[in-house]
């Protein structure tokens, strides 16, 4: 069993050619020796299929609570008395491999990934999830209101591993290590989503905007 490693670092990737379990990662005739591709090249081959490409032996990280994020629009209280108002919130979370390049929702990357995860935990991966509700807030005079919300995130790491039909950068395979972190279901390890409410003084220049004739008395919605 022979082991032909290739190693790249910065904006390479360290991607790795083996010859394991019978299967041999044979070179192209005259392959230019140290003609490695990048992460995005190899990922763009497994989008488009020019790779036939799995994920393979993925482990599931121990679920978390992401950061807080705004999800709804800014309560303005101009008026000297407390603003209570019902706010509508909207919220869509998505993945991001090790990279920090996205995962697209519905796209080949995704599938494969749900297919693996699917294949050894017997439930599906998603790559993005998406959430709205609406929620009652009081803000109290010269203050500013939103809504937050925190989702439960998961990371999933495993290994690539393409084929070609011809050989590309010299090799018919390629292997390269990944992990991809995403929003899990709720209650996932025990761990819950949050929605809350938040507030802060106004600064000095919203406080002034608050004298202009339109304002002045007012509580405000301004879009975020």
């Amino acid at each position: 069993m022979t082991n032909n490693r290739a190693m790249r670092y910065g904006s390479r990737l360290l991607v790795t050619t083996v010859a394991a379990c019978g299967i041999a990662a044979a070179a192209a005739p005259n392959a230019v020796a140290d003609e490695q591709p990048t992460l995005p090249q190899l990922t763009a081959d497994c989008a488009s299929g020019e790779g036939k490409c799995t994920f393979n032996s993925p482990q599931l990280g121990e679920a978390y609570l992401g950061e807080f994020r705004q999800v709804s629009d800014s309560l303005f209280n101009c008026s000297t008395s407390d603003a209570t108002q019902s706010m509508t919130w909207n919220d869509t979370v998505g993945s991001t491999d090790s990279a920090g390049v996205s995962v697209t929702a519905g796209g080949k990357i995704a599938g494969i990934i749900d297919l693996s995860v699917t294949a050894t935990y017997s439930h599906t991966w998603s790559s993005t999830h998406s959430e709205s509700s609406s929620l009652g807030m009081t803000v109290k005079p010269g203050e500013v209101g939103w809504i937050s919300r925190a989702q439960v995130m998961q990371k999933v790491s495993g290994t690539w591993q393409t084929h070609y039909d011809s050989p590309k950068w010299g090799h018919y395979y390629w292997f390269w290590q990944d992990a991809i972190t995403g929003p899990a279901p709720n209650g996932t390890d025990g761990t819950s989503n949050a929605v809350v409410v938040k507030s802060r003084k106004m600064t000095a220049a919203e406080k002034k905007s608050c004298s202009a004739d339109a304002r002045a008395g007012r509580a405000l919605v301004q879009q975020r």
